[in-house]
């Protein structure tokens, strides 16, 4: 932002420059001051090429800078943003993580110490017992789901 009020600065100062005769002459630590009336002589003219400003050219370039702050505004916003959802995501993702591996880890010791498993129906009191087989696959398919979920804890 600093640097767009410098270059329409600059471009008011340049546009509203007259042509005027510029010198340029040392002070006593020998640096070079410039100005339009001398203090001292002998003081050096420097020839200053100018010319006109177009208002409507400045006035381009001070939307294209707008515009190109703004998207550089929102890319650091998105970016922030997404830095956020990501670490919070890890966080529920770890309370997430642990708290299907405790249901699961329930399951499988419900699975196993139940007798008999079954499916429920179309209907709220219809239900399909397992036979052996299918007990054993699905006491198989809870141990994986809970191995999965509760790996590394």
């Amino acid at each position: 932002m600093h640097r767009l009020l410098l270059l329409v600065a600059s471009l008011v100062v340049l546009g509203s420059a007259q042509a005027s005769e510029v010198f340029v002459t040392k002070d006593a630590q020998g640096q070079p001051i410039y100005t339009d009336r001398p203090d001292s002589l002998p003081a050096q003219k420097v020839h200053v090429a100018t010319k006109s400003t177009d208002p409507v050219a400045v006035q381009q370039q001070y939307a294209e800078a707008m515009k190109s702050y703004s998207a550089a505004d929102k890319a650091k916003v998105d970016a922030a943003k997404k830095s956020a959802d990501s670490q919070q995501a890890k966080e529920l993702s770890a309370a997430d993580k642990a708290k299907r591996c405790q249901e699961s880890r329930a399951q499988y010791q419900n699975m196993m110490n139940a007798r008999r498993l079954y499916e429920p129906g179309s209907s709220p009191d219809e239900r399909r017992y397992l036979d052996s087989n299918e007990i054993d696959a699905a006491r198989a398919n809870a141990k994986k789901v809970m191995d999965e979920f509760c790996a590394g804890q």
